[in-house]
């Protein structure tokens, strides 16, 4: 299994990669193309995609900051969900490097958040229950609910307020 970095939107495997984006995500939770294009053009941020045997099984989007790597984006091609590469992919980005990880989660009032926040907690993350609003995408987009899960340990209220102030103005350019 390989992470590939894509730098720009004329890539190979960009297209293949955005279609994957596309279809995980509902459209308020993820960025247009143009300002994907923007996004991609900071040194902080990762456009990886996940080849095994010359085939793009899967994407994960991430900013790479001080004291943090935050997974923005993370999905399998559906092709190739359910066979256990969601967990590799994890297992490996673990590995590469010491920093702590966080990600946003939607909170768990349906059965399918509940069933992805148990995927990442056997994974060893943690479920921190300080609620936060994402700031919308887009003007055509609503602002997001989410709790944040950290690996390897547990983030206080505090930690969270500090990611919201430190990070979201460069995630979401805002």
């Amino acid at each position: 299994m390989q992470l590939i970095r894509l730098k720009n939107t004329t890539d190979n495997y960009f297209s293949e990669a955005w279609e994957i984006y596309q279809e995980a995500f509902p459209f308020d939770e993820r960025r247009l193309l143009a300002v994907q294009t923007q996004v991609m053009k900071n040194p902080a941020y990762h456009f990886d995609i996940v080849m095994e045997e010359q085939q793009l099984i899967g994407i994960i989007l991430w900013w790479d900051f001080d004291a943090y790597r935050y997974i923005d984006h993370f999905a399998t091609a559906t092709a190739h969900r359910n066979k256990g590469y969601g967990k590799l992919i994890l297992e490996k980005f673990k590995s590469d490097n010491k920093k702590s990880i966080l990600l946003e989660v939607e909170l768990p009032d349906t059965a399918i958040n509940k069933r992805r926040i148990k995927f990442y907690e056997r994974l060893g993350f943690k479920l921190n229950m300080h609620h936060y609003k994402a700031p919308a995408l887009s003007a055509q987009q609503s602002p997001l609910e989410f709790l944040l899960m950290s690996y390897p340990n547990a983030i206080s209220s505090d930690d969270v307020a500090q990611f919201v102030a430190e990070c979201h103005p460069i995630i979401f350019g805002k």
